[in-house]
């Protein structure tokens, strides 16, 4: 097993979810925003930190039900928060930014989650 050891900077936090979910970026990265604007979607993939721990890491199958149907899956075939590396990706609406937060709906994550990056969708 050939493990690169990977660091990974969090841009931001979520503040707020609700049907409108908030997202505050780090003072560091707002540059990184400039034209966001101008796309109706965005691509933000986050930490799901409530699931970091040994027990959720080492889960590589799951018993879910994927669209109504039964049956054992690996968690690369999931959506499961359960996985050796609790990376989230979701497309929302970018609604609007406000200096450092931007507005968006669908997010699926949960207030506090670190983000990791955000790209055009």
């Amino acid at each position: 097993m050939n493990d690169v050891e990977i660091k990974l900077n969090t841009i931001g936090v979520v503040e707020k979810t609700n049907e409108v979910s908030i997202i505050k970026i780090y003072p560091e990265y707002v540059e990184g925003l400039t034209a966001i604007e101008e796309y109706e979607r965005i691509m933000v993939l986050f930490w799901m930190h409530l699931q970091d721990n040994p027990r959720g890491r080492s889960k590589l199958t799951t018993s879910r039900k994927r669209k109504g149907k039964p049956g054992h899956r690996g968690v690369f075939a999931t959506h499961s928060p359960h996985r050796p590396n609790p990376i989230g990706i979701t497309v929302v609406e970018l609604l609007k930014i406000e200096d450092d937060r931007l507005f968006v709906k669908g997010l699926d994550a949960y207030q506090d989650t670190p983000i990791i990056d955000i790209k055009s969708a």
